[in-house]
């Protein structure tokens, strides 16, 4: 068996992992990352970037189409769903293939293999060349997630699909039944719908998007409606059987038993962390729910180990990661670094987009706050009017009393890069003047948050009062 010895090891190479280990590198750290996949994990190789590549041709695709609207029209308009797949794949590649390389520049040694803890910071390592011992001074665990299964409807690959097995499709399937409303149902059946599917969505509450503030929501949901996208709220998928013609679903909604035929199940109820079979236990780590408590230094309830992520808890997203990483690193590394933030963006790449920043209306309210609300909708906005994507509006929440930024949402148009503004906002504990006092560049779609904030104020000139 053999040996290594480092001052940090760490387990799983996604967005937190090799983040961490690259930053505790640059620290000076001699570092080790452990992988069983591939380096990138699940946001890399088989979520976010490969589902957004995807997602941007569905939106290009449906740009041609609307074009004719300014006088352009695409004769012979085609879908290879194959060689998009391809090309996906060497995005994928691309960045993964510089992960390594910047590991490398950095001095971190990559070690393939699967990591079972049998102390705070040694890990043995199961290696296709077999059992390689870790032995470092701390430990940073990032292995991430993997999606919920719904019972009776285990993932099959061909006619039970995850998110995995979805992004793979080298032609869209003619009907697709999406078994959960959230992010990741809505964002993969808003792209098979325009890649030419017709999609059912079944959510078992009473909203889509569960969380999400109800405003923008709305917005989504009509827009879906249009597409010709059914939606049953308040139901549960029960069972399904498989024929000659596709397969039937089960449904069990407020007026009864409902069967639906499709090709395609796709199964997106969420994700839950990977936090079995590392050996945990054994090593006396507290384990909530699957999750792995942490404190505002990342650090487990053990010494040496640290934990990020999302088997560190909610919220389950990459840039949360990525940022816990660098707190783990750099207090392992004696810095003074910690979970300080005020609150995290998050983003939904429907169309349109949904990205949310700090408390809605009724969180201010729950929060003891007296919250004003000021909106600005993308159809008053020259730069949305002159892209022709008008849907939605941008919305600020701040407090009446002290004009303190709260809380900031967008649905509409690259809803997602304007979000970064409302973060900072918080971030620095800006006012809403601040944001209404910041001349923003003309015809843009950030002007949609300054009008927000003017309208706040009772003061904006491009909406009727």
């Amino acid at each position: 068996m053999a040996t290594m010895t480092c001052d940090v090891v760490v387990l799983g190479a996604g967005p937190g992992g090799y983040v961490a280990a690259i930053r505790a590198a640059q620290l000076g750290k001699k570092t080790v990352l452990v992988e069983r996949g591939e380096l990138g994990g699940v946001c890399l190789n088989v979520g976010c970037i490969p589902s957004k590549a995807m997602i941007n041709a569905g939106n290009l695709l449906e740009k041609a189409r609307k074009a004719a609207d300014f006088g352009l029209t695409f004769e012979g308009l085609k879908i290879d769903m194959g060689r998009l797949v391809d090309w996906k794949g060497g995005v994928v590649k691309r960045l993964t293939g510089g992960i390594a390389l910047l590991c490398q520049k950095a001095g971190v040694t990559i070690l393939q293999g699967t990591g079972t803890f049998t102390g705070p910071a040694r890990l043995e390592v199961k290696t296709k060349d077999g059992t390689t011992v870790v032995e470092a001074k701390d430990a940073i665990l990032a292995t991430g997630s993997r999606p919920r299964e719904v019972p009776g409807f285990a993932v099959d690959g061909k006619r039970v699909l995850s998110s995995t097995e979805a992004l793979d499709l080298r032609a869209a399937p003619r009907r697709v039944f999406v078994i959960g409303g959230g992010y990741i149902g809505l964002e993969l059946g808003t792209w098979l719908s325009k890649m030419g599917s017709e999609v059912t969505v079944v959510e078992m509450t009473g909203s889509l998007l569960p969380g999400q503030d109800p405003d923008l929501v709305k917005v989504v949901e009509r827009s879906l409606k249009k597409r010709k996208v059914r939606i049953l709220l308040e139901a549960k998928a029960k069972s399904w059987k498989d024929g000659e013609d596709g397969a039937t679903v089960v449904v069990e909604t407020k007026k009864g038993e409902e069967s639906i035929a499709c090709d395609a199940i796709l199964s997106t109820v969420g994700r839950r962390p990977n936090s079995e079979n590392l050996g945990l236990e054994r090593i006396g780590v507290k384990v909530e729910r699957g999750f792995v408590p942490t404190d505002d230094r990342c650090r487990t309830s053990i010494p040496h180990l640290y934990a990020i992520g999302d088997v560190a808890g909610e919220p389950m997203l990459a840039h949360k990661a990525s940022r816990e990483a660098v707190v783990a690193a750099e207090a392992i590394a004696g810095l003074p670094s910690a979970r300080d933030w005020r609150s995290v963006a998050s983003v939904i790449f429907t169309d349109p987009e949904i990205a949310s920043v700090g408390m809605t209306e009724e969180q201010a309210k729950a929060a003891g706050y007296d919250p004003a609300v000021g909106r600005f909708p993308f159809a008053a906005l020259g730069r949305a009017l002159a892209i022709n994507d008008t849907e939605g509006f941008a919305k600020i929440v701040a407090d009446r009393k002290t004009d303190l930024v709260l809380g900031v949402h967008v649905v509409g148009p690259e809803a997602c890069d304007l979000i970064s503004e409302g973060a900072l906002a918080l971030e620095a504990g800006l006012r809403v003047e601040d944001l209404g006092g910041t001349i923003h560049p003309h015809p843009t779609l950030p002007e949609a948050i300054m009008e927000a904030a003017h309208a706040l104020h009772g003061k904006s000139v491009h909406i009727a009062r």
